[in-house]
């Protein structure tokens, strides 16, 4: 056992599981720790997909009561039924166009410098949409006292639920973040910031477990029995860090905006892009 390539998939699990549901993109920040640890290669890609199970394992066993609610309404409540069919509707579009474009995402864009790019534009994106938001309703939207369109995931119709799925084809382009695009999006469509960052959790569990199902069976020949143990130390961290992730969010987003996590954006973006052009760092991707 490779106590050195353990240590490296602890680090990439917590990194996974830290990021993933926070708008700062956690392919991005895998792909610059993966860089950073010289820890690269076809299996190594197969590695953060797959790991990203443990993230949505979390959002499971937070919200455990309201899944397990569903599944047994799922025949007979109308509430259930129109969840369940709002999260596959949302799910629907990034399956599309990551069959059509994800071999070429792939290959082109999973570098660091794209990244640091995309970093830096979500950022104004969020700036400019926090900015937005204040000039709107000010601080009754902090303090809970706006009433949103979408006040809760239970008030979202079949459209709102199509228009975030295609805010989340966005987040293919790694260093966009799925969180970022689908919460965001989502607070300009009229979701209160509850309901946006909830719905966000809720539609990582199909993303999340169909771009790993997929990436381990489309890439089974490249695993081993002894990839075993580097997988099953990346995914029970990267649980435990994304459990500890959303609880801190949930209570975050009820008095705080985005404004800060634009910031870390825009500084981290540009240190990349700073050290790359210097030869400070000698960043490479993922191939």
């Amino acid at each position: 056992m490779d106590i050195v390539l353990l240590l490296k998939a602890a680090v990439m699990g917590i990194v996974e599981g830290l990021t993933e549901f926070l708008p700062i993109s956690s392919t991005g920040h895998l792909i610059l720790a993966s860089s950073l640890l010289d820890f690269t290669g076809d299996t190594v890609k197969v590695f953060d997909i797959a790991i990203q199970t443990g993230a949505m394992l979390a959002v499971v066993w937070e919200y455990r009561a309201r899944l397990a609610a569903t599944v047994r309404g799922i025949g007979h409540d109308p509430r259930a039924r129109r969840f369940a069919a709002n999260v596959v509707i949302a799910f629907l579009p990034a399956v599309a166009v990551g069959l059509l474009f994800g071999g070429w995402i792939k290959e082109h864009l999973f570098y660091p410098v794209p990244v640091a790019v995309a970093l830096i534009a979500g950022g104004f994106v969020i700036l400019w949409i926090e900015r937005r938001h204040r000039r709107l309703y000010g601080e009754r939207d902090l303090e809970g006292a706006r009433l949103a369109r979408v006040e809760t995931v239970d008030d979202m119709t079949a459209l709102d639920a199509l228009k975030v799925g295609l805010l989340q084809c966005f987040a293919l382009i790694p260093g966009t973040s799925r969180s970022g695009a689908t919460i965001m999006g989502a607070i300009v469509l009229g979701f209160s910031r509850k309901a946006a960052t909830e719905f966000s959790f809720f539609l990582g569990i199909p993303t999340l477990t169909g771009a790993g199902v997929y990436s381990l069976w489309k890439q089974r020949d490249l695993l081993s029995w002894g990839d075993v143990p580097m997988f099953t130390v990346g995914t029970v961290l990267s649980f435990v860090s994304a459990l500890l992730c959303i609880r801190w969010l949930i209570r975050y987003v009820s008095s705080h905006d985005f404004v800060p996590f634009a910031w870390y954006r825009l500084v981290f973006g540009a240190l990349i892009l700073l050290t790359a052009w210097t030869g400070w760092i000698e960043w490479h991707g993922q191939g």
